[in-house]
């Protein structure tokens, strides 16, 4: 009969317990073995020795298929050890493509950090090689400015190109000098030269122009409009050597205002001589004598036809003898002093950069002496004026101008 397995159940031990005898005997009895011993009667002991028998049986027949597999079981030892040799060798590799891979990622920050650096390098040098660029193109004097300025008229077009471009780099040269830019020293001779020389040019060219309106029958709009061309000289005088400057202007002042003076008086003691002979006296009342108080045509000279016709020329009137009445007179006197004032006032602001009162008192400086010479002619002409027919008109000529003069929009007389 087969041994029952009673597990490891201490039956020598105090603490024994059925119910654990119990719960080994039923698990035992659970086994399909034992259930199907007990099914068929078989006797349990002779059961367990047939058992044991074939179990050896089996063991032996393993053994034999072990032994006679050996060969491939060696052969897949070694391919075991071979693999294991192999996967620890790919273990290695990727142990080192991994250290290769982390030395590239490090290198890979290193260049990103290295070209982000170079990056602002060349940011830094490309911003630095443009101010050098402009600081060297500014100071750099080429030949041809020093050949041109030395050598060539003011009249000419490249002289007037040069100039402006010397007054740039006269300019730059200050502004530099200011930041402290070493560099300004080593063109400062050069450029104080060329200036000086310009400078001694531009004064006598100006000079000329001036010095040739006192020569006598000078038209001297043509010289005026000849200094116009070149009002860059003046404005680099003003902005180099103000005391040339002021000396220009200074001479063109005294001699513009001799010139008016002259040519006014001159004119208007010319012009009185071709007024009518006969003319109303203190003793003379309204209605008396109707060639002196009668209106008739006189008032034309205040129409828009008359108010801006052409001066009387005396000698040409003396010539054919022809005769005016005083408001005729006065009408072609005050229209050359109001065509030569809008004229010069406008050349004034033109070529000496003036506006708004600096204008005013130039234009003062230079036709103060004639606008005082006219109004004394005009306070002595009407204290023995009996002839309120001419003096009327003369008022209206006087406003008429006025308008003329705002249109122009030249306040140089207003007053």
């Amino acid at each position: 009969m087969p041994e029952l397995n009673l597990g490891e159940l201490d039956i020598t031990s105090d603490e024994f317990i059925l119910d654990e005898v119990d719960t080994h005997i039923q698990a035992n009895l659970e086994d399909e073995l034992v259930k199907e011993a007990l099914k068929t009667g078989v006797d349990l002991r002779h059961y367990s020795k047939q058992v044991e028998t074939e179990l050896q049986h089996i063991e032996h027949a393993s053994i034999k298929d072990y032994i006679k597999e050996s060969r491939n079981i060696a052969s897949l030892h070694n391919q075991i050890t071979a693999c294991d040799t192999i996967l620890e060798r790919m273990e290695q590799m990727l142990s080192m493509f991994q250290c290769d891979l982390s030395s590239i990622s490090s290198e890979i920050q290193t260049l990103q950090e290295q070209s982000i650096t170079m990056n602002i390098k060349l940011k830094n040098r490309q911003s630095v090689r443009s101010e050098l660029s402009q600081l060297v193109d500014e100071l750099v004097i080429p030949n041809s400015m020093i050949t041109t300025v030395l050598e060539t008229s003011v009249t000419e077009q490249q002289f007037l190109e040069q100039l402006h471009e010397l007054n740039n780099k006269i300019n730059y040269v200050k502004e530099q000098s200011f930041k402290e830019t070493l560099a300004c020293s080593d063109v400062q001779d050069t450029l104080d030269r060329l200036k000086i020389k310009a400078v001694s040019k531009i004064r006598e060219y100006i000079l000329q122009k001036i010095y040739s309106f006192r020569k006598p029958m000078t038209n001297y709009q043509v010289p005026q409009n000849a200094l116009l061309k070149y009002r860059f000289f003046y404005q680099f005088l003003l902005a180099n050597e103000r005391h040339v400057a002021k000396e220009i202007r200074d001479e063109y002042v005294d001699t513009m205002s001799k010139i008016y003076f002259s040519y006014f008086k001159s004119y208007t003691n010319r012009l009185m001589k071709v007024q009518y002979e006969e003319v109303a006296d203190k003793d003379d009342l309204m209605g008396n004598r109707n060639t002196i108080f009668t209106l008739g045509n006189r008032g034309n000279v205040i129409s828009s036809s008359e108010l801006e016709a052409p001066i009387i020329v005396p000698h040409a009137a003396q010539k054919s003898d022809t005769r005016y009445p005083f408001e005729s007179l006065f009408r072609s006197q005050h229209y050359a002093l109001l065509d030569n004032s809008c004229r010069e006032y406008l050349f004034l602001c033109d070529f000496f950069m003036v506006t708004g009162n600096s204008a005013q008192d130039l234009f003062n400086a230079i036709m103060g002496k004639t606008l005082t010479m006219f109004l004394k002619h005009v306070h002595t002409y009407i204290a023995d004026c009996f002839d309120s027919i001419a003096i009327f008109l003369s008022i209206h000529i006087i406003l008429r101008f006025k308008t003329i003069m705002a249109k122009r929009n030249v306040p140089a007389v207003d007053k």
